[in-house]
């Protein structure tokens, strides 16, 4: 029988606010993409970023344009030549996974990572003047790892200090959201080294970073908007110790499942990271984590309402996704 798409626009509100060095929101706007066969069903989510040029209106039509592809028989290798990387061709191919796993009886966890286990998540602080910083780190001092955001203009180093004295016994992610520059970086870095900071995620802008080939590194250093494919990273070598993959800048598991494994070949750490997004989204993610050596999949803790059936969380544990869920 042949698939059937449809799309879901949907919104949900973040508890409180959600503010990095571009701005702040209160709800995630999220696009679904569903296959159906007639019997089975797929589902893949997807969050639209304006950074990379995409919109909600813009994603949604460019899922709808696949429907006579879809329905031919597309599959997941082809769907790569067929569409950019980005949030839409993200949403298609993980509803491609997840359709295949129902119609097949296989778990995606079977062909991927069949030892799948709970994961330690960061769970991400909003930007804010260093005394709000620190009362977000002391009320989750608990959690063995923070993603703390910075890069707004301001003094980043008061803001990674307070955090560091309110969460003394927290491993820390600094995420500059390419709000360093030139001038602070090697300042910045070496006060992130000193405060026991573990991993700098893109602290200059995408394709204004060469300066990382000339300066220290006392902290490992991770490229986020830097990176969106497999094919990218030859080119950041010297730059970056280590890459954020998201589903929805790589286009899908199957091509960060690529960028994964070049990014272990070129010794490179690998970080697997979200938008602000619901359990659906981040499902395929925990998958694609394990045996990552950074995992951020807090966006649903960052949400006031998540799906149902959604993903078990306890504390800062993620456990991998059950079938009714996805996958």
């Amino acid at each position: 029988m042949a698939r059937v798409i449809s799309v879901e626009v949907e919104k949900f509100p973040i508890a409180g606010s959600f503010t990095i060095s571009r701005g702040s929101k209160t709800e995630a706007e999220v696009v679904t993409c569903i296959l159906r066969d007639g019997t089975n069903s797929g589902r893949g989510e997807c969050v639209p970023y304006g950074r990379y040029g995409e919109s909600v209106e813009g994603v949604r039509a460019a899922i709808e344009a696949m429907a006579e592809r879809i329905s031919a028989g597309l599959d997941r290798q082809s769907l790569l030549d067929s569409m950019p990387a980005g949030a839409a061709r993200n949403a298609v191919d993980c509803a491609l996974w997840d359709l295949e796993a129902k119609a097949s009886g296989k778990p995606v966890r079977s062909l991927i990572a069949p030892d799948a286990g709970p994961l330690e998540t960061a769970y991400t602080l909003s930007l804010a003047a260093p005394d709000e910083m620190a009362r977000q780190a002391s009320l989750n001092a608990a959690r063995p790892l923070l993603k703390v955001k910075i890069g707004g203009g301001g003094d980043d180093i008061a803001r990674i200090r307070a955090v560091r004295e309110a969460a003394p016994q927290s491993r820390l992610i600094i995420d500059a959201n390419e709000g360093w520059t030139d001038e602070n970086v090697e300042r910045n870095l070496t006060a992130a080294a000193e405060l026991g900071v573990a991993l700098v995620e893109q602290p200059l802008p995408a394709g204004r970073d060469e300066i990382l080939r000339r300066i220290a590194h006392p902290v490992a250093i991770c490229a986020d908007e830097s990176v969106h494919q497999a094919a990218d990273l030859d080119a950041l070598a010297g730059l970056y110790d280590a890459v954020n993959i998201k589903l929805d800048k790589a286009g899908g598991l199957t091509a960060a499942l690529l960028l994964r494994d070049r990014a272990r070949a070129l010794g490179m750490k690998v970080m697997v990271g979200c938008m602000v997004g619901t359990s659906l989204a981040m499902a395929p993610a925990v998958l694609l984590a394990q045996g990552a050596d950074f995992v951020d999949l807090d966006g649903p803790l960052l949400l006031a309402r998540d799906r149902n059936p959604n993903l078990l969380y306890e504390g800062s544990v993620v456990f991998p996704p059950e079938p009714g869920l996805w996958g």
